[in-house]
């Protein structure tokens, strides 16, 4: 399964690939892997603070000089660093470790943002190296027992104070002026989770997948190192840079965070290839999808569906969105959709009628979406969404991302890209034209057959008399012979003011891509639906 996050007390999600390390040495703050080369120069870092006189601005040019180093040496795996008692706790001895929010960094100083940290243990076993940058320079932020309570655990005496931490999360005012909502989170491996204002939790994104969903099996890197720049008073956004490491990939990233109604994470970053990798992923992002509408299963389960995301979403460059409904499926499933400078993906939780749900605790109808939109031409290539099966919403399974055609830069040349992601509830840019909000399947009225019924929704498709002749239009397979459309129509949904396509498809023994989509006369009037029929 693919690691997270724990999100609640009932999902226990195993993300087990913590981040960083780092050791205090007399005045100096100096991390596992050595004093930082070229960020010497930043005089990184005096206790006293200041930087070196005629240092240059720290920016992302300094981190990916440290990533292009650290690429040009074998890698070292920081784990093994935290003690193995702190590994062998529960669950509930590890989340009863809270932060104490006097203790937060700026708390003092009534700034907008705060700063939380997480503690070491459990699945997090390794530990990250913070910095604070402000105008006298860049500063180390230890790590202390005393930031912690520690409930009703009695080991506080025995953690080391110079443990480090496993992540860390950023506070800011987006519900009320008066309170911090927690709004970002930083925690295992490359993993962070954002949210926006009336929503909760739900669905991670990554720094960066390598081989997923390949024979070889899955490499990890983490982000190991933070540098986060002090914001101003009044500021309504803050950055951060991060160096990422593993076995093959080091990257250098700057995150620019601005938290509101939709909160906007825009992401540059430089990659440096210690060896060749045969799949890298932009932009991951990874979700759970347990059962929806679309489901055919045995779970005993009071919820209706369980899911933090219900389909996937993809603009291409000559304009066509497709929707992808998602899946439990029984096996391991790989779709791929090839393109050329792609506009977007994103994982989309468009279901948002708590009655679909009934889940009083987790209130999947809160979960955020996230949209990817690239920053300049990002070439030919192809979006991936990777399904597995599960029998829990305890792990995600579902993970999608953005695989360039060519991205084998020769060692010390950097592979650049930028994105701005956006953690939101709904947005009518995307898509612009009607959607997909329900996808029904049964067996419908043929032998070996199926048939799928698709509500489409909309301002355009609600202007529409109901007289109006609406056409569908199916395509089964991308070969002949692969499966047979036996009838289809189109109806108006008086309930819903909406169109409701219904089809009937006949599968061979191979898995059947479906796609369909609605059009009156020669304007196309929604999305293409999608879906993928396993045998």
């Amino acid at each position: 399964m693919l690691p997270n996050t724990p999100v609640r007390p009932s999902s226990l999600r195993a993300r087990r690939e913590a981040v960083g390390v780092g050791s205090r040495d007399g005045s100096r703050w100096i991390p596992a892997w050595g004093l930082p080369g070229a960020l010497g120069v930043l005089a990184l870092c005096l206790a006293g603070g200041a930087a070196a006189a005629g240092t240059p601005p720290f920016g992302l040019d300094q981190v990916a000089e440290r990533a292009r180093q650290l690429a040009s040496r074998p890698f070292e795996d920081p784990r093994g660093q935290v003690p193995r008692w702190l590994l062998d706790l529960s669950y509930d001895q590890w989340r009863q470790i809270r932060f104490r929010p006097e203790m937060a960094v700026w708390a003092e100083r009534k700034l907008p943002f705060s700063l939380q940290f997480f503690h070491p243990g459990l699945f997090y076993d390794r530990r990250i190296v913070v910095h604070e940058i402000d105008a006298s320079g860049v500063h180390p932020i230890p790590f202390s027992p005393e930031r912690f309570d520690y409930g009703g655990n009695e080991f506080a005496s025995r953690v080391p104070q110079d443990l480090g931490y496993a992540g860390f999360r950023l506070h800011y005012p987006i519900k009320r002026p008066d309170y911090q909502d927690e709004v970002i989170v930083f925690l295992g491996a490359s993993y962070f989770r954002a949210v926006g204002r009336d929503l909760g939790f739900g669905l991670s994104a990554r720094g960066l997948a390598i081989d997923t969903a390949l024979p070889r099996g899955e490499e990890f890197p983490y982000f190991r190192e933070f540098w986060i720049v002090r914001p101003a008073a009044g500021a309504r956004e803050i950055v951060l840079f991060a160096v990422l490491d593993s076995e093959r990939v080091t990257g250098a990233y700057r995150f620019v965070i601005a938290p509101g109604e939709q909160t906007r994470v825009d992401v540059s970053l430089r990659l440096f290839l210690r060896e060749p990798v045969e799949k890298l992923g932009i932009a991951p992002l990874t979700s759970m999808f347990l059962r929806g509408e679309n489901s055919l299963d045995d779970l005993h389960d009071f919820r209706p569906e369980t899911h933090d995301s219900d389909g996937l979403l993809i603009a291409s460059g000559t304009g066509e969105w497709i929707w992808r409904a998602l899946d439990n499926p029984e096996r391991l499933q790989l779709s791929s959709f090839a393109l050329d400078n792609t506009r977007g993906f994103g994982l989309i939780q468009r279901d948002r009628d708590f009655d679909h749900y009934q889940d009083l605790e987790a209130r999947p109808d809160l979960r955020p979406s996230v949209w990817v939109a690239p920053e300049g031409d990002w070439g030919s290539g192809r979006v991936e969404l990777v399904q597995l099966p599960t029998r829990t919403d305890g792990n995600d399974n579902v993970v999608a991302y953005w695989v360039p055609a060519h991205a084998s830069p020769p060692p010390g040349e950097p592979l650049s890209y930028a994105y701005r992601m956006t953690w939101y509830g709904d947005d009518p840019r995307w898509p612009p034209s009607g959607r997909a909000v329900s996808t029904l399947r049964d067996r419908g009225t043929h032998k070996d057959g199926w048939r799928f019924v698709v509500d489409f929704e909309g301002p355009a498709l609600r202007a529409l008399p109901a007289d109006a002749v609406l056409q569908g239009v199916v395509t089964v397979g991308t070969a002949e012979g692969q499966g047979e459309l036996i009838e289809q129509q189109v109806i108006p949904n008086g309930v819903t003011r909406g169109w409701r396509l219904v089809f009937q498809v006949r599968p061979s023994r191979e898995p059947l891509e479906l796609r369909a989509f609605l059009r009156r006369g020669e304007d196309v009037l929604t999305e293409t639906w999608s879906y993928l029929l396993a045998p």
